[in-house]
């Protein structure tokens, strides 16, 4: 799934315009990078969580010619997914069908 296919769901889903629901999912990516930006943390319950890890400088190798390289410090994004997710990509949860 890319950004456009989130964005065609919700307006089919939600009948909304596609232009409404674009704008909804670019607010929420927005307000998720800047909590990231801001040192933040988000947390979706079942699904995982994203941090920034902070990675000191440290000597690499350049791989086409071998030589030595500093590499500068940086600041990541990281997720870890939750274990509910990961329970229900290995199989272990079984989506029940909507009952009524």
């Amino acid at each position: 799934m890319n950004k456009s296919n989130l964005i065609d769901i919700i307006a089919e889903k939600t009948k909304l315009t596609r232009k409404k629901a674009e704008e909804l999912v670019n607010f929420v990516f927005d307000s998720m990078t800047n909590a990231l930006v801001t040192g933040g943390r988000i947390e979706i319950r079942g699904f995982g969580s994203f941090v920034v890890r902070t990675y000191e400088s440290y000597t690499g190798r350049n791989p086409r010619t071998g030589e030595s390289i500093q590499v500068k410090p940086k600041k990541l994004p990281f997720f870890k997914v939750g274990k509910e997710l990961k329970e229900k990509v290995d199989g272990k949860i079984v989506k029940k069908p909507p009952t009524g």
